[in-house]
């Protein structure tokens, strides 16, 4: 990971607000071709990977690979329009994000309040819950009873946190506003009328290639793309040089530009993610689209410097678990341990 230099740190208490605006008028017609070249090579891939598994060739079934990543490009649209920055109408963004939900099994009015309270408190330690990985201190940590650790670590548990978790998410939690149920009436019709919506979108798949098509294919790339979502969320916050503070030093733009990683990806990988790598550019301005994000590393290669992850990089974030207070730093298990 990159050391930020005293001139890249500088450059970090830019007016980065009022640079940023100039790139949060969309270019409505490149984003009606984004979503349609995202949507019909999704739907296209669907289908030839289901009429593979009708006429037994099982080979064919390595199209689920490509699917799956489509359905994380129609998801990071999804994420655009929760912003209001994919067509900057707010009618159109509501109601292409509605029907995309049906799509990532995620009921958007519901998601759109939970990013919209992550976005506000992102890296303020006294305003952790909603929409984020739940990350303890050392101190919280060691406070727990022993079921408590136990937990905590299996939560914490790559296998659970991007094979069961996404599952768990995606399929069983998301059908439900957890966490919303006293929020009136909206997160309601959002998850009921989303679970109606796929349930028929559903019925109608398994009508015309059965069942077993269906589970064989929809599922396998469900579960993937929502890996893939939970892997590119979790690193987007919890790397090495990521910044925590309590509300009273708590600062929006420090947090979005030092909280938030830039995801350094391959170009492949950067168009199948919508450009989320760019996620601390991200946080300091949510109404940049997807497609000009990378204009503003472009125009402004310092930021490239600030909260770099490479690919190799990622994987040694996976260990990190615990914020520890004192060397304002995340931690794995081992060294809060070591530190005892």
């Amino acid at each position: 990971m990159n050391m930020i230099s005293p001139e890249t740190a500088a450059n970090s208490k830019r007016a980065w607000l009022k640079i940023l605006a100039r790139y949060k008028k969309p270019d409505r017609r490149r984003s009606a071709i984004e979503l349609a070249i995202t949507l019909i090579p999704f739907v296209t891939l669907w289908a030839l990977s289901s009429a593979a598994y009708s006429y037994g060739h099982w080979w064919g079934l390595i199209l689920i690979l490509p699917a799956a990543g489509f359905l994380v490009r129609i998801f990071m649209i999804q994420h655009d329009c929760g912003h209001g920055s994919f067509f900057a109408n707010r009618y159109a963004d509501d109601w292409i994000g509605r029907a995309l939900g049906v799509l990532t099994l995620t009921p958007y009015d519901c998601w759109r309040r939970a990013h919209a309270t992550h976005h506000a408190s992102a890296g303020n330690l006294d305003e952790r819950g909603m929409g984020d990985i739940r990350t303890l201190t050392v101190a919280e940590y060691r406070q727990l009873s022993w079921r408590g650790r136990l937990a905590y670590r299996l939560y914490r548990h790559p296998l659970v946190m991007f094979g069961l978790g996404p599952i768990w998410l995606f399929i069983f939690e998301q059908r439900l506003p957890i966490g919303m149920m006293r929020g009136g009436l909206t997160p309601w019709v959002s998850s009921m009328t989303t679970n109606l919506a796929i349930a028929l979108a559903a019925a109608v798949l398994i009508w015309f290639v059965g069942p077993g098509a269906f589970l064989v294919v929809h599922l396998p790339i469900v579960v993937l793309a929502g890996s893939a979502g939970i892997w590119l969320f979790y690193v987007q916050h919890q790397f090495e040089e990521t910044e925590w503070a309590k509300d009273s030093e708590w600062e929006f733009q420090h947090a979005a530009l030092h909280g938030s990683s830039y995801y350094d990806l391959p170009p492949v990988l950067n168009w199948f993610t919508g450009n989320i790598g760019v996620h601390h550019v991200h946080h300091l301005s949510a109404k940049v689209p997807c497609y000009r994000l990378q204009e503003v590393l472009r125009d402004y290669p310092e930021l490239r410097g600030i909260g770099r992850v490479t690919l190799l990089d990622s994987l040694r974030c996976v260990k990190l678990a615990l914020w520890d207070e004192n060397r304002r730093k995340l931690v794995s298990f081992r060294e809060a341990r070591a530190a005892i």
